[in-house]
């Protein structure tokens, strides 16, 4: 059976990291994986996805809609910009963030101001902030990996070595903090 997750988010978020060290974690666990990344003007803040599937055998990278089984959205907008993509029994990963994009700022579309109502109306979500615990283990940037442990949670794939994957494709002097981050997405879950 083929299993779906599908990361968003805006560009500088570190989505694609994250979705590299799981996609790297699942092929070392033996899964056939095929991942799509999709950058939309991801240096200026654009959206950014990621489509990770796993399984015995898998053909085609692409999640179509209505067949995601997680959504791990690193920032709210996106995650209700991506949503349809989710099965009727999926879940939903959110990090209670908001990026203004460029049509928000130039005053072309407005931020919803019950954003993670909706979601939470539309499907079984897991929210949490991801920013907060980053900035308390001392360091904003390693909110992707605080996501990862989530997920990681969510989906039960214990028998990785996700520290290792971790120290293996983090800078050396990053690598403390980037498992803590780790530690505690796992224990939000």
């Amino acid at each position: 059976m083929v299993k779906n997750i599908l990361l968003v988010g805006v560009g500088g978020q570190g989505t694609l990291l994250a979705s590299k060290l799981l996609t790297t974690g699942l092929m070392e666990a033996g899964y056939d994986v095929k991942m799509n990344e999709i950058h939309g003007m991801s240096q200026r803040g654009g959206s950014v996805s990621s489509h990770v599937r796993y399984g015995e055998k898998v053909f085609s990278p692409v999640i179509d809609r209505g067949a995601a089984d997680i959504l791990v959205s690193f920032e709210e907008m996106e995650a209700l910009r991506w949503l349809e993509y989710l099965k009727p029994e999926g879940k939903v990963v959110v990090n209670k963030f908001r990026s203004n994009p460029v049509s928000m700022l130039t005053g072309d579309t407005k931020y919803p101001e019950n954003i993670l109502d909706l979601i939470t109306s539309k499907a079984d979500a897991i929210i949490l902030d991801a920013c907060q615990i980053a900035e308390k283990l001392g360091n904003s940037r390693v909110m992707n990996i605080v996501l990862l442990g989530a997920l990681i949670e969510v989906i039960g794939i214990n028998s990785i070595d996700w520290e290792g994957l971790i120290e293996k494709h983090v800078k050396y002097d990053f690598v403390d903090i980037n498992i803590k981050a780790f530690k505690a997405g796992r224990n939000q879950v």
